[in-house]
Protein backbone atom coordinates (compact mmCIF):
# COMPACT_ATOMS: atom_id res chain seq x y z
CA UNK A 1 0.00 0.00 0.00
CA UNK A 2 1.04 3.47 -0.55
CA UNK A 3 2.48 5.49 2.33
CA UNK A 4 1.14 9.11 2.74
CA UNK A 5 3.01 11.21 0.23
CA UNK A 6 1.09 14.47 0.81
CA UNK A 7 2.69 14.54 4.22
CA UNK A 8 5.55 16.58 3.23
CA UNK A 9 3.88 18.86 1.19
CA UNK A 10 0.44 19.01 3.18
CA UNK A 11 1.48 18.17 6.07
CA UNK A 12 3.94 20.97 6.02
CA UNK A 13 1.01 22.93 4.76
CA UNK A 14 -0.15 21.49 8.31
CA UNK A 15 2.67 22.99 9.75
CA UNK A 16 2.21 25.97 8.07
CA UNK A 17 -1.12 25.95 9.56
CA UNK A 18 -0.36 24.76 12.91
CA UNK A 19 3.59 24.84 13.72
CA UNK A 20 4.13 27.71 11.83
CA UNK A 21 0.93 29.16 13.56
CA UNK A 22 2.67 29.37 16.42
CA UNK A 23 5.49 31.63 15.28
CA UNK A 24 3.85 33.60 12.62
CA UNK A 25 2.79 36.71 14.04
CA UNK A 26 2.68 40.51 12.42
CA UNK A 27 1.43 43.81 13.59
CA UNK A 28 -2.05 45.08 13.35
CA UNK A 29 -3.43 48.14 15.01
CA UNK A 30 -5.21 47.95 18.08
CA UNK A 31 -8.59 49.91 18.26
CA UNK A 32 -8.62 52.68 20.05
CA UNK A 33 -10.70 52.25 22.56
CA UNK A 34 -11.15 56.04 24.20
CA UNK A 35 -11.74 57.56 20.27
CA UNK A 36 -15.25 56.90 20.48
CA UNK A 37 -17.79 58.14 23.52
CA UNK A 38 -20.59 56.40 24.51
CA UNK A 39 -23.40 58.39 22.73
CA UNK A 40 -21.77 57.69 18.91
CA UNK A 41 -24.01 57.63 15.92
CA UNK A 42 -26.05 54.34 16.22
CA UNK A 43 -25.16 53.13 13.21
CA UNK A 44 -21.23 53.31 14.70
CA UNK A 45 -19.98 49.08 14.90
CA UNK A 46 -17.76 48.72 17.44
CA UNK A 47 -13.77 47.01 16.68
CA UNK A 48 -13.93 43.30 15.74
CA UNK A 49 -12.54 41.45 18.31
CA UNK A 50 -11.70 38.65 16.07
CA UNK A 51 -8.77 41.53 14.36
CA UNK A 52 -7.22 41.93 17.49
CA UNK A 53 -3.86 40.54 18.22
CA UNK A 54 -2.23 39.38 21.39
CA UNK A 55 1.24 41.16 20.26
CA UNK A 56 2.31 44.56 19.85
CA UNK A 57 4.71 44.98 16.68
CA UNK A 58 6.95 48.02 17.91
CA UNK A 59 8.10 50.78 15.17
CA UNK A 60 11.07 49.12 12.86
CA UNK A 61 10.83 45.47 13.87
CA UNK A 62 9.83 44.63 10.57
CA UNK A 63 12.75 46.45 9.31
CA UNK A 64 15.03 44.22 11.07
CA UNK A 65 13.26 41.06 10.48
CA UNK A 66 14.09 41.52 6.96
CA UNK A 67 17.72 42.90 7.37
CA UNK A 68 18.05 39.36 8.94
CA UNK A 69 17.20 37.17 5.96
CA UNK A 70 20.74 37.13 4.23
CA UNK A 71 22.04 35.47 7.05
CA UNK A 72 19.30 33.14 7.57
CA UNK A 73 19.58 32.31 3.56
CA UNK A 74 23.17 31.70 3.65
CA UNK A 75 23.19 29.34 6.74
CA UNK A 76 20.01 27.44 5.49
CA UNK A 77 21.57 26.61 2.22
CA UNK A 78 25.09 25.93 3.91
CA UNK A 79 23.58 23.42 6.10
CA UNK A 80 21.29 21.65 3.22
CA UNK A 81 23.50 21.78 0.04
CA UNK A 82 20.66 23.02 -2.05
CA UNK A 83 21.58 24.79 -5.19
CA UNK A 84 19.44 27.72 -5.77
CA UNK A 85 17.03 29.96 -3.75
CA UNK A 86 15.11 33.45 -4.51
CA UNK A 87 13.31 35.36 -1.54
CA UNK A 88 11.00 38.38 -2.10
CA UNK A 89 9.45 40.16 0.65
CA UNK A 90 6.34 43.04 0.16
CA UNK A 91 5.14 45.42 3.01
CA UNK A 92 3.10 48.23 3.18
CA UNK A 93 2.72 47.90 -0.78
CA UNK A 94 5.98 47.70 -2.00
CA UNK A 95 8.83 45.22 -2.35
CA UNK A 96 11.70 45.75 0.26
CA UNK A 97 13.79 42.80 -0.36
CA UNK A 98 14.19 40.57 -3.27
CA UNK A 99 17.08 38.28 -4.18
CA UNK A 100 18.74 35.39 -5.51
CA UNK A 101 21.14 33.09 -3.95
CA UNK A 102 23.16 30.03 -5.40
CA UNK A 103 23.36 28.77 -8.79
CA UNK A 104 20.74 27.67 -11.15
CA UNK A 105 22.20 24.42 -11.84
CA UNK A 106 24.25 22.63 -9.71
CA UNK A 107 27.93 22.43 -11.20
CA UNK A 108 27.62 25.42 -13.51
CA UNK A 109 27.92 28.98 -12.66
CA UNK A 110 24.44 31.02 -13.64
CA UNK A 111 23.60 32.68 -10.81
CA UNK A 112 19.83 32.99 -9.03
CA UNK A 113 18.68 36.07 -9.24
CA UNK A 114 14.85 37.81 -8.29
CA UNK A 115 14.24 37.74 -12.14
CA UNK A 116 14.85 33.52 -11.89
CA UNK A 117 11.94 31.56 -12.92
CA UNK A 118 10.94 28.71 -10.49
CA UNK A 119 8.65 26.24 -10.99
CA UNK A 120 5.91 27.01 -7.97
CA UNK A 121 4.43 23.38 -7.96
CA UNK A 122 1.50 23.63 -5.32
CA UNK A 123 1.91 27.17 -4.68
CA UNK A 124 0.12 27.16 -8.24
CA UNK A 125 -3.18 26.65 -6.31
CA UNK A 126 -2.86 29.81 -4.02
CA UNK A 127 -2.74 31.53 -7.77
CA UNK A 128 -4.87 30.06 -9.54
CA UNK A 129 -7.53 30.61 -6.50
CA UNK A 130 -6.86 34.38 -7.38
CA UNK A 131 -7.64 33.84 -11.02
CA UNK A 132 -10.61 31.84 -10.33
CA UNK A 133 -11.94 35.04 -7.99
CA UNK A 134 -11.11 37.28 -10.94
CA UNK A 135 -13.76 35.49 -12.60
CA UNK A 136 -15.89 35.77 -9.73
CA UNK A 137 -15.84 39.01 -9.67
CA UNK A 138 -16.53 39.57 -13.57
CA UNK A 139 -19.69 37.22 -13.00
CA UNK A 140 -18.33 34.70 -14.95
CA UNK A 141 -18.88 31.85 -12.28
CA UNK A 142 -19.25 31.93 -8.71
CA UNK A 143 -17.41 29.96 -6.10
CA UNK A 144 -20.49 27.79 -5.84
CA UNK A 145 -21.41 27.41 -9.55
CA UNK A 146 -21.60 23.36 -10.04
CA UNK A 147 -18.87 22.21 -11.76
CA UNK A 148 -20.82 20.19 -14.32
CA UNK A 149 -22.61 23.81 -15.08
CA UNK A 150 -19.28 23.98 -17.46
CA UNK A 151 -17.82 20.79 -17.58
CA UNK A 152 -20.72 18.40 -18.46
CA UNK A 153 -18.47 15.26 -18.81
CA UNK A 154 -16.86 15.34 -15.22
CA UNK A 155 -18.22 12.79 -12.89
CA UNK A 156 -17.33 11.20 -9.44
CA UNK A 157 -17.89 7.87 -8.09
CA UNK A 158 -21.56 9.15 -6.46
CA UNK A 159 -24.21 10.85 -9.29
CA UNK A 160 -25.34 12.98 -6.13
CA UNK A 161 -22.47 14.58 -5.14
CA UNK A 162 -21.49 15.10 -9.25
CA UNK A 163 -24.58 17.08 -9.31
CA UNK A 164 -23.77 18.91 -6.73
CA UNK A 165 -20.03 19.44 -6.63
CA UNK A 166 -19.44 22.84 -6.70
CA UNK A 167 -15.76 24.94 -7.69
CA UNK A 168 -15.66 25.81 -3.67
CA UNK A 169 -15.60 22.22 -2.65
CA UNK A 170 -12.89 21.28 -5.03
CA UNK A 171 -10.88 24.13 -4.04
CA UNK A 172 -11.42 23.28 -0.25
CA UNK A 173 -10.13 19.41 -0.80
CA UNK A 174 -14.00 18.87 0.51
CA UNK A 175 -15.13 16.71 -2.67
CA UNK A 176 -14.69 12.92 -1.10
CA UNK A 177 -12.16 12.30 -3.84
CA UNK A 178 -9.36 10.31 -1.72
CA UNK A 179 -5.75 12.09 -0.84
CA UNK A 180 -3.79 12.82 -4.21
CA UNK A 181 -6.53 11.40 -6.23
CA UNK A 182 -5.04 10.62 -10.19
CA UNK A 183 -1.21 11.68 -9.45
CA UNK A 184 0.59 7.99 -9.74
CA UNK A 185 -2.00 8.51 -13.67
CA UNK A 186 -0.19 11.58 -14.34
CA UNK A 187 3.27 9.30 -13.38
CA UNK A 188 2.19 7.46 -15.72
CA UNK A 189 1.41 9.80 -18.75
CA UNK A 190 -2.09 10.04 -19.03
CA UNK A 191 -3.05 13.66 -19.94
CA UNK A 192 -5.20 16.40 -18.25
CA UNK A 193 -8.47 15.18 -19.51
CA UNK A 194 -7.75 11.43 -19.06
CA UNK A 195 -7.05 11.73 -15.60
CA UNK A 196 -9.96 13.82 -14.69
CA UNK A 197 -12.37 10.90 -16.75
CA UNK A 198 -10.71 8.10 -14.34
CA UNK A 199 -11.56 10.04 -10.73
CA UNK A 200 -15.33 8.75 -11.27
CA UNK A 201 -13.66 4.99 -10.65
CA UNK A 202 -12.26 6.20 -7.07
CA UNK A 203 -14.27 5.73 -4.04
CA UNK A 204 -15.24 8.93 -1.97
CA UNK A 205 -15.17 9.49 1.08
CA UNK A 206 -17.87 11.66 3.16
CA UNK A 207 -18.74 14.97 1.22
CA UNK A 208 -18.07 18.49 2.08
CA UNK A 209 -17.07 16.70 6.08
CA UNK A 210 -13.21 15.68 5.23
CA UNK A 211 -10.36 16.95 3.52
CA UNK A 212 -8.00 14.87 1.32
CA UNK A 213 -5.62 16.75 -0.99
CA UNK A 214 -6.01 16.70 -4.64
CA UNK A 215 -3.91 18.01 -7.30
CA UNK A 216 -6.71 17.05 -9.89
CA UNK A 217 -9.48 18.10 -7.63
CA UNK A 218 -8.45 21.45 -8.22
CA UNK A 219 -7.68 20.80 -11.86
CA UNK A 220 -11.35 19.68 -12.22
CA UNK A 221 -12.67 22.98 -11.06
CA UNK A 222 -10.31 25.20 -12.66
CA UNK A 223 -11.62 23.49 -16.24
CA UNK A 224 -14.61 24.42 -15.05
CA UNK A 225 -14.12 27.68 -14.78
CA UNK A 226 -12.17 28.39 -17.58
CA UNK A 227 -14.23 26.64 -20.22
CA UNK A 228 -17.26 29.37 -18.71
CA UNK A 229 -14.62 31.62 -19.45
CA UNK A 230 -14.23 30.43 -23.19
CA UNK A 231 -10.40 29.57 -22.91
CA UNK A 232 -7.86 27.39 -21.94
CA UNK A 233 -6.76 28.01 -18.62
CA UNK A 234 -3.31 29.07 -19.38
CA UNK A 235 -4.71 31.64 -21.25
CA UNK A 236 -7.06 32.79 -18.45
CA UNK A 237 -4.47 33.05 -16.06
CA UNK A 238 -2.37 34.87 -18.35
CA UNK A 239 -5.36 37.35 -19.30
CA UNK A 240 -6.63 37.48 -15.69
CA UNK A 241 -3.60 37.98 -13.54
CA UNK A 242 -0.09 37.82 -14.97
CA UNK A 243 -0.44 40.36 -17.55
CA UNK A 244 -2.57 42.64 -15.34
CA UNK A 245 -0.05 42.59 -12.68
CA UNK A 246 2.86 42.99 -14.77
CA UNK A 247 4.48 39.23 -14.09
CA UNK A 248 5.97 38.65 -17.39
CA UNK A 249 7.87 36.09 -16.20
CA UNK A 250 5.01 33.77 -15.31
CA UNK A 251 3.37 31.09 -16.95
CA UNK A 252 0.65 28.18 -16.62
CA UNK A 253 2.73 26.11 -19.71
CA UNK A 254 5.44 24.32 -19.04
CA UNK A 255 7.12 25.20 -22.50
CA UNK A 256 7.12 29.21 -21.29
CA UNK A 257 9.22 27.77 -18.71
CA UNK A 258 11.72 26.06 -20.36
CA UNK A 259 12.21 28.65 -22.94
CA UNK A 260 13.22 31.10 -19.97
CA UNK A 261 16.69 31.54 -20.33
CA UNK A 262 16.66 32.65 -16.55
CA UNK A 263 15.80 29.39 -15.45
CA UNK A 264 16.48 27.48 -12.39
CA UNK A 265 16.36 23.51 -12.79
CA UNK A 266 15.17 20.86 -10.74
CA UNK A 267 17.58 18.80 -8.58
CA UNK A 268 16.58 15.90 -7.02
CA UNK A 269 18.18 14.74 -3.80
CA UNK A 270 19.51 11.58 -3.73
CA UNK A 271 21.58 9.96 -1.43
CA UNK A 272 22.10 13.20 0.79
CA UNK A 273 23.12 14.61 -3.36
CA UNK A 274 20.95 17.23 -5.24
CA UNK A 275 21.56 15.79 -8.61
CA UNK A 276 19.84 17.39 -12.08
CA UNK A 277 18.10 14.60 -13.69
CA UNK A 278 14.42 14.53 -14.72
CA UNK A 279 12.78 17.46 -15.69
CA UNK A 280 8.84 17.95 -13.68
CA UNK A 281 6.33 18.21 -16.50
CA UNK A 282 3.06 18.92 -14.71
CA UNK A 283 1.08 20.59 -17.29
CA UNK A 284 -1.59 17.66 -16.63
CA UNK A 285 -2.26 19.40 -13.47
CA UNK A 286 -1.39 22.83 -14.01
CA UNK A 287 -4.22 24.69 -12.58
CA UNK A 288 -2.36 23.02 -9.03
CA UNK A 289 1.02 22.65 -9.72
CA UNK A 290 2.12 24.35 -13.53
CA UNK A 291 2.96 28.00 -12.47
CA UNK A 292 6.53 28.78 -12.80
CA UNK A 293 7.43 32.20 -11.99
CA UNK A 294 9.89 34.73 -10.20
CA UNK A 295 10.39 36.59 -6.90
CA UNK A 296 9.78 39.61 -8.26
CA UNK A 297 6.85 38.20 -10.08
CA UNK A 298 5.27 36.50 -6.68
CA UNK A 299 6.08 39.60 -4.97
CA UNK A 300 3.75 41.57 -7.59
CA UNK A 301 0.61 38.91 -6.62
CA UNK A 302 1.69 39.17 -3.06
CA UNK A 303 1.10 42.78 -2.91
CA UNK A 304 -2.39 42.22 -4.86
CA UNK A 305 -3.29 39.72 -2.37
CA UNK A 306 -2.65 41.88 0.45
CA UNK A 307 -4.43 44.96 -1.00
CA UNK A 308 -7.60 42.53 -0.92
CA UNK A 309 -7.09 42.75 -4.70
CA UNK A 310 -5.28 45.39 -5.87
CA UNK A 311 -2.26 46.32 -6.39
CA UNK A 312 -0.27 49.99 -7.15
CA UNK A 313 -3.15 51.43 -7.60
CA UNK A 314 -4.85 48.69 -10.21
CA UNK A 315 -7.88 47.04 -9.43
CA UNK A 316 -7.54 42.95 -10.38
CA UNK A 317 -9.53 41.16 -8.29
CA UNK A 318 -13.02 41.81 -6.46
CA UNK A 319 -12.05 41.78 -2.57
CA UNK A 320 -15.81 40.57 -2.00
CA UNK A 321 -14.80 37.32 -4.06
CA UNK A 322 -11.43 36.87 -2.83
CA UNK A 323 -12.19 37.13 1.03
CA UNK A 324 -13.60 33.53 0.84
CA UNK A 325 -10.56 32.14 -0.36
CA UNK A 326 -8.41 33.29 1.85
CA UNK A 327 -10.74 32.53 5.10
CA UNK A 328 -11.25 29.08 6.65
CA UNK A 329 -13.99 27.06 4.85
CA UNK A 330 -12.82 23.89 6.31
CA UNK A 331 -10.28 22.03 9.12
CA UNK A 332 -7.53 20.39 7.15
CA UNK A 333 -5.39 19.83 10.63
CA UNK A 334 -7.99 18.82 13.51
CA UNK A 335 -6.44 20.09 16.88
CA UNK A 336 -4.54 17.38 18.73
CA UNK A 337 -5.32 18.58 22.45
CA UNK A 338 -7.50 21.04 24.00
CA UNK A 339 -4.21 23.64 24.16
CA UNK A 340 -3.27 23.49 20.72
CA UNK A 341 -4.81 25.33 17.24
CA UNK A 342 -6.28 23.68 14.36
CA UNK A 343 -5.24 24.50 11.27
CA UNK A 344 -8.00 25.49 7.96
CA UNK A 345 -7.85 26.04 4.47
CA UNK A 346 -9.69 28.01 2.22
CA UNK A 347 -10.32 27.76 -1.69
CA UNK A 348 -6.41 27.14 -2.45
CA UNK A 349 -4.71 28.70 0.46
CA UNK A 350 -3.68 27.35 4.11
CA UNK A 351 -5.55 29.95 6.99
CA UNK A 352 -3.77 30.15 10.35
CA UNK A 353 -4.06 31.78 13.70
CA UNK A 354 -0.01 32.26 14.92
CA UNK A 355 0.84 32.22 18.38
CA UNK A 356 0.40 36.00 18.76
CA UNK A 357 -3.14 35.85 17.56
CA UNK A 358 -3.18 36.83 14.25
CA UNK A 359 -4.20 35.48 10.66
CA UNK A 360 -1.40 33.87 8.61
CA UNK A 361 -2.10 32.87 4.72
CA UNK A 362 0.28 30.39 3.35
CA UNK A 363 0.99 27.53 1.21
CA UNK A 364 3.87 25.20 -0.15
CA UNK A 365 4.68 23.57 -2.93
CA UNK A 366 6.78 20.58 -3.79
CA UNK A 367 8.31 18.63 -6.67
CA UNK A 368 10.21 15.41 -5.52
CA UNK A 369 11.88 15.92 -8.80
CA UNK A 370 13.27 19.75 -7.81
CA UNK A 371 11.39 22.17 -6.49
CA UNK A 372 10.34 23.49 -3.07
CA UNK A 373 8.56 26.45 -2.83
CA UNK A 374 6.42 28.49 0.28
CA UNK A 375 4.81 31.94 0.49
CA UNK A 376 3.26 33.58 3.79
CA UNK A 377 1.32 36.49 4.26
CA UNK A 378 0.61 38.45 7.69
CA UNK A 379 -2.29 40.79 6.53
CA UNK A 380 -2.35 42.54 9.35
CA UNK A 381 1.01 43.13 9.66
CA UNK A 382 0.77 44.26 5.89
CA UNK A 383 3.76 41.70 5.35
CA UNK A 384 4.23 38.69 2.88
CA UNK A 385 7.47 36.90 2.10
CA UNK A 386 7.95 34.12 -0.94
CA UNK A 387 10.90 31.83 -1.07
CA UNK A 388 11.67 29.64 -3.97
CA UNK A 389 14.41 26.65 -4.20
CA UNK A 390 15.35 24.11 -7.12
CA UNK A 391 15.52 21.01 -4.72
CA UNK A 392 13.34 18.59 -3.33
CA UNK A 393 11.41 19.69 -1.04
CA UNK A 394 12.72 18.97 2.46
CA UNK A 395 11.20 21.90 4.71
CA UNK A 396 13.61 24.78 3.30
CA UNK A 397 11.33 27.51 2.18
CA UNK A 398 9.20 26.79 5.00
CA UNK A 399 11.95 27.08 7.72
CA UNK A 400 12.89 30.40 5.97
CA UNK A 401 9.36 31.91 6.26
CA UNK A 402 8.65 30.45 9.49
CA UNK A 403 12.04 32.15 10.94
CA UNK A 404 11.05 35.20 9.52
CA UNK A 405 7.68 35.35 10.55
CA UNK A 406 8.77 34.90 14.68
CA UNK A 407 11.54 37.96 13.62
CA UNK A 408 8.31 40.00 12.24
CA UNK A 409 6.41 39.21 15.26
CA UNK A 410 8.52 39.00 18.31
CA UNK A 411 11.96 40.29 17.61
CA UNK A 412 13.67 36.98 17.74
CA UNK A 413 13.30 33.40 16.09
CA UNK A 414 10.94 31.40 18.89
CA UNK A 415 10.84 28.19 17.72
CA UNK A 416 13.66 25.25 16.14
CA UNK A 417 11.44 25.44 12.94
CA UNK A 418 14.27 23.84 11.39
CA UNK A 419 14.28 20.60 13.19
CA UNK A 420 10.37 20.70 12.96
CA UNK A 421 10.04 20.89 9.10
CA UNK A 422 13.11 18.34 8.79
CA UNK A 423 11.28 15.76 10.38
CA UNK A 424 8.37 16.79 8.95
CA UNK A 425 9.43 16.36 5.53
CA UNK A 426 11.44 13.84 5.91
CA UNK A 427 9.16 10.84 4.56
CA UNK A 428 9.20 12.77 1.39
CA UNK A 429 12.48 11.34 0.17
CA UNK A 430 11.94 7.67 2.00
CA UNK A 431 11.50 4.77 -0.64
CA UNK A 432 8.47 2.76 -0.84
CA UNK A 433 7.57 -0.72 -0.46
CA UNK A 434 7.10 -3.35 1.72
CA UNK A 435 10.38 -4.90 0.78
CA UNK A 436 12.38 -1.85 0.68
CA UNK A 437 15.61 -3.40 2.85
CA UNK A 438 14.56 -6.62 2.97
CA UNK A 439 17.20 -9.62 1.98
CA UNK A 440 15.59 -11.75 -0.70
CA UNK A 441 14.90 -15.45 0.24
CA UNK A 442 17.87 -17.50 0.22
CA UNK A 443 16.36 -20.76 -1.27
CA UNK A 444 13.04 -18.81 -3.35
CA UNK A 445 10.01 -20.87 -4.60
CA UNK A 446 10.31 -21.14 -8.46
CA UNK A 447 8.13 -19.55 -10.71
CA UNK A 448 6.17 -21.00 -13.26
CA UNK A 449 7.64 -20.86 -16.98
CA UNK A 450 8.26 -16.96 -18.02
CA UNK A 451 5.35 -17.75 -21.35
CA UNK A 452 2.53 -18.48 -18.72
CA UNK A 453 2.70 -15.40 -17.49
CA UNK A 454 2.92 -13.22 -20.56
CA UNK A 455 -0.51 -11.32 -22.00
CA UNK A 456 -2.20 -8.26 -21.44
CA UNK A 457 -3.81 -7.33 -17.99
CA UNK A 458 -6.69 -4.94 -17.79
CA UNK A 459 -7.36 -2.51 -15.27
CA UNK A 460 -10.19 -0.05 -15.43
CA UNK A 461 -8.48 2.92 -14.17
CA UNK A 462 -4.92 2.46 -14.69
CA UNK A 463 -5.71 0.92 -17.97
CA UNK A 464 -4.04 -1.88 -19.39
CA UNK A 465 0.02 -3.47 -17.89
CA UNK A 466 1.49 -5.72 -20.59
CA UNK A 467 4.08 -8.54 -19.06
CA UNK A 468 6.14 -9.66 -21.61
CA UNK A 469 9.07 -11.92 -21.96
CA UNK A 470 12.36 -11.33 -23.91
CA UNK A 471 15.36 -13.52 -24.00
CA UNK A 472 13.96 -15.19 -20.83
CA UNK A 473 12.91 -12.15 -19.04
CA UNK A 474 9.68 -11.23 -17.64
CA UNK A 475 9.16 -6.69 -18.48
CA UNK A 476 6.42 -5.10 -17.46
CA UNK A 477 4.85 -2.49 -19.45
CA UNK A 478 2.36 0.42 -18.32
CA UNK A 479 0.65 3.35 -18.94
CA UNK A 480 0.63 5.65 -22.17
CA UNK A 481 3.88 6.11 -22.01
CA UNK A 482 5.37 2.46 -22.27
CA UNK A 483 8.25 2.42 -19.80
CA UNK A 484 9.47 -1.00 -19.73
CA UNK A 485 10.35 -2.13 -16.26
CA UNK A 486 11.82 -5.65 -15.57
CA UNK A 487 10.17 -7.75 -12.99
CA UNK A 488 12.99 -9.97 -11.00
CA UNK A 489 12.09 -12.96 -9.36
CA UNK A 490 11.38 -12.70 -5.58
CA UNK A 491 9.78 -16.63 -4.48
CA UNK A 492 7.39 -17.61 -6.07
CA UNK A 493 4.60 -16.09 -7.93
CA UNK A 494 5.74 -12.71 -6.37
CA UNK A 495 7.99 -10.66 -8.45
CA UNK A 496 9.72 -7.06 -8.09
CA UNK A 497 10.25 -4.04 -9.88
CA UNK A 498 11.77 -0.73 -9.26
CA UNK A 499 10.32 2.87 -9.98
CA UNK A 500 11.20 6.39 -9.39
CA UNK A 501 9.01 9.57 -10.57
CA UNK A 502 7.79 12.08 -9.28
CA UNK A 503 5.38 10.15 -6.47
CA UNK A 504 8.26 7.13 -5.99
CA UNK A 505 11.62 8.17 -4.53
CA UNK A 506 14.71 6.66 -5.50
CA UNK A 507 14.65 2.67 -4.14
CA UNK A 508 11.46 2.66 -4.14
CA UNK A 509 10.43 -1.79 -4.70
CA UNK A 510 6.92 -2.66 -6.20
CA UNK A 511 6.00 -6.59 -5.63
CA UNK A 512 3.85 -7.52 -8.83
CA UNK A 513 2.14 -10.93 -7.15
CA UNK A 514 0.55 -12.95 -9.84
CA UNK A 515 -2.68 -15.25 -9.00
CA UNK A 516 -3.70 -17.31 -12.02
CA UNK A 517 -4.95 -14.48 -14.42
CA UNK A 518 -4.15 -11.90 -12.61
CA UNK A 519 -1.48 -9.46 -11.27
CA UNK A 520 -1.12 -7.07 -8.18
CA UNK A 521 1.06 -4.15 -8.41
CA UNK A 522 1.77 -2.82 -5.16
CA UNK A 523 2.36 0.36 -6.25
CA UNK A 524 -0.75 0.87 -7.89
CA UNK A 525 -3.05 -0.73 -5.40
CA UNK A 526 -3.98 2.53 -3.58
CA UNK A 527 -7.05 1.46 -2.53
CA UNK A 528 -7.33 -2.08 -3.59
CA UNK A 529 -6.84 -0.94 -7.09
CA UNK A 530 -3.96 -2.56 -7.89
CA UNK A 531 -5.35 -6.07 -9.33
CA UNK A 532 -4.83 -6.13 -13.16
CA UNK A 533 -7.09 -9.02 -14.94
CA UNK A 534 -5.65 -11.30 -18.20
CA UNK A 535 -8.46 -12.64 -20.53
CA UNK A 536 -8.68 -16.45 -20.26
CA UNK A 537 -8.16 -16.80 -23.86
CA UNK A 538 -4.45 -15.40 -23.16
Amino acid sequence: MRTNRSFPVVCALALTGALVAAGCTSEQSTPDSTSQAPNQTEDASPPDPGTVAGVEIPAGQIDDAVSELDGLVDSLMSDSGVPGMSVAVVHDGRTVYAKGFGVREEGADRTVDADTVFPLASVSKSVGATVVAHEVGTGTVDWDTPVTEHLPWFALNDPWVTEHLTIADLYAHRSGLPDHAGDRLEDLGYDRRQVLERLRLLPLTPFRSTYEYTNFGVTAAAESVAAAAGKDWATLSNDALYEPLGMTSTSSRFVDYEARPNRAVGHQLIDGEYVHDTARQPDAQSPAGGVSSSANDMAAWLKMLLGDGTADDRHIVDADALLPAITPQIVSSPAQSPDSRAGAYGYGFNVSTSAAGRTTISHSGGFQLGAATNFMAIPSADVAIVALTNGSPIGLPETLTAEFADLVQFGEIREDWRSMYAGAFAPMNEPEGELVGAEAPSSPTPPRPPDTYAGTYENPYWGPARVEVDAGQLYLVIGPDGERRPLEHWDGETFTFTISNENAPPGTVSKATFAGNAVTLEYFDEGGLGRFERGEHQ
